[in-house]
């Protein structure tokens, strides 16, 4: 897909990997609409983006409600016109033990990583197709990949809109709108930033735009997934197919270390 004069809506654009999303997007001459649940941050990322040459507007809109869904969906349309690509990035994370996670937070982390997602592209689909040539680009997690001991209900959401990806891609081939799913790493991020986890357990940080130019060169050229992690990320993927016991021993290790380091992360 050529983005330019796309009309995209980034949910979680205001921040992280969305903002960065955004940019990249406009810098090839994307129309960019960012939604975010806290409005002086929409309005201070649509200034810096416009600062930067875009063509950005923005709401304040938490996604995780149907009120933040159509309120984003229908201002982005009108703003824009019609839209062409829905990016499902906002996103929560709350770490720990399962039985220490508040059962409100794992219900958060569902609404917001997974059922947001699913919903609003139910809701985009009828002008993704008048589009003619659509997309939808779901943010999940290196963690559906390979399952991180502290970040159970985390896992489990973000497998999940893995593979709401997948059979969408699936439903949707050769009608008009393609799905591309994305699985970051650790990101360096203000959703990371209450982690202490860092490269002697496995969490390399990357700045938030590479990972950006790579989703949009997924979009580009119409890809099936981007994987982020390069070869350690891709090794550990094979090694969890093909001998994951080795993997829970390596992990068996490192609990002691990650269970401290991660205890206090939480972005919801």
């Amino acid at each position: 897909m050529n983005v330019q004069g796309k009309r995209v809506l980034i949910t979680g654009g205001s921040s992280g990997i969305g903002l960065a999303t955004a940019a990249e997007l406009a810098r090839k001459g994307a129309t960019v609409f960012i939604a975010g649940r806290r409005a002086a941050v929409v309005r201070q990322a649509v200034e810096q983006l416009r600062a930067q040459g875009a063509q950005a507007d923005g709401t304040d809109a938490d996604v995780a409600t149907a009120e933040g869904r159509q309120r984003a969906l229908q201002a982005a349309c009108k703003a824009m016109g019609g839209l062409d690509i829905l990016v499902n990035s906002a996103g929560g994370v709350r770490a720990g033990r399962l039985e220490d996670i508040p059962e409100d937070d794992i219900a958060q982390m569902v609404a917001v990583n997974l059922l947001a997602p699913v919903l609003l592209a139910r809701a985009a689909l009828p002008h993704l197709r008048a589009s003619g040539n659509g997309m939808i680009v779901n943010i999940s997690s290196g963690i559906a990949l390979v399952g991180v001991p502290f970040y159970t209900a985390y896992a489990a959401v973000k497998a999940g809109i893995s593979h709401f990806g997948e059979a969408l891609r699936r439903e949707l081939k050769g009608e008009g709108v393609h799905v591309l799913t994305a699985y970051p790493g650790a990101t360096d991020t203000p959703m990371m930033a209450s982690s202490r986890a860092g490269p002697d357990l496995g969490f390399v940080r990357e700045p938030a735009a590479a990972v950006a130019q790579a989703i949009v060169e997924g979009i580009e050229t119409d890809a099936l997934q981007v994987i982020r992690g390069g070869d350690v990320r891709a090794a550990m993927i094979a090694q969890n197919r093909s001998d994951p016991e080795s993997l829970d021993e390596r992990f068996q290790t490192l609990k002691p270390k990650l269970a401290e380091a991660v205890k206090d992360h939480s972005a919801l």
